[in-house]
């Protein structure tokens, strides 16, 4: 009696690649089904690769969300175009995500895949185009030639139309990068979600709280680090001070606010966040300090993570 080969497990590593703003973390956050990288309407919200892995039966892809790709100059954009960029390196798959919204408004990808198509080609990678946020664009009809468009600008890629925020369509996309991935073994343990330690993505959820607090452009020249996390064996109890570093002292008091009204606020926002993320108590400090240019302080960019 015959018996049918047993389906291969596969497993590998998945880029998210894009201008800011398209929507990746959202995409990230939605296929993993937790909470792991920050959501704002503000640029460079995402500034470091973000490691999401998503394991099902027989599968695992190890996806990484990465700072936008944009021009700006500067050591702290350097980073963020490094972070990006390097991820193709490690890839096994590349995704580039674009923002159907944006591009129907435009009435063309094109712009959206100007700083992204040569390396992406180059990569040699297999390739998928996400093109995102279609739940914003009302009438469909508008979809087909942006469709269209991204299909001819790559025309080795399977173009596939998503809602994140929806979740819609989301199978068939994780369907297709599973198809492009190696046979291999689980490369984490099932039950892990994230490489991230949790101290980073307690900074990441105080800035998120601030960037969607802060409406001005202060949230491009800000950082957040952790000074300080002591945990309670006994009572369970986590005790974490950040501060929250400014590139200008004119800045100060628009993050405190009047009567530190603004800051107690952004406060309260990550500790409710964070002990969903520890599943125990938590007692937030947040001290604000200005660290003149230190977007552009290698060293003070090396001890809050970044990669020069």
């Amino acid at each position: 009696m015959e018996h049918a080969a047993a389906t291969p497990h596969r497993a590998g590593m998945a880029a998210l690649i894009g201008p800011p703003n398209v929507g990746k973390s959202t995409l990230l956050n939605a296929i993993i089904g937790e909470k792991l990288a920050i959501v704002t309407p503000k640029p460079q919200t995402t500034r470091t690769q973000i490691t999401g892995i998503h394991t099902v039966p027989g599968l695992q892809i190890v996806f990484f969300d990465t700072p936008g790709i944009h021009q700006r100059r500067g050591r702290l954009n350097k980073a963020l175009l490094q972070a990006a960029w390097q991820s193709l390196h490690e890839a096994d798959v590349a995704v580039a995500c674009l923002d159907a919204a944006k591009a129907q408004k435009a009435g063309s990808v094109a712009a959206q895949v100007a700083n992204i198509k040569g390396p992406l080609l180059a990569s040699g990678l297999p390739l998928l185009v996400v093109l995102n946020k279609v739940d914003q664009v009302k009438d469909k009809g508008l979809l087909l030639p942006l469709l269209q468009e991204a299909a001819e600008l790559f025309p080795e890629a399977e173009i596939i139309p998503v809602s994140a925020l929806r979740k819609d369509n989301l199978d068939r996309l994780v369907a297709r990068i599973a198809a492009a991935l190696p046979e291999s073994e689980p490369l984490f343990p099932d039950d892990q979600i994230s490489t991230a330690q949790v101290r980073f993505l307690a900074a990441e959820i105080v800035r998120e709280k601030l960037f969607l607090q802060l409406r001005q452009e202060v949230p491009y020249g800000v950082a957040v680090d952790i000074e300080q996390w002591e945990e309670d064996p006994e009572t369970g109890f986590t005790r974490i001070s950040a501060v929250i570093y400014l590139t200008r002292e004119a800045h100060k008091g628009m993050v405190i606010g009047k009567q530190g009204q603004t800051l107690k606020q952004i406060g309260v926002l990550a500790r409710e966040e964070i002990q969903e993320l520890l599943e125990a108590k938590v007692h937030l400090e947040l001290f604000v300090k200005v660290k003149e240019d230190w977007t552009e302080n290698p060293a003070m960019l090396r001890e809050l993570g970044y990669q020069l």
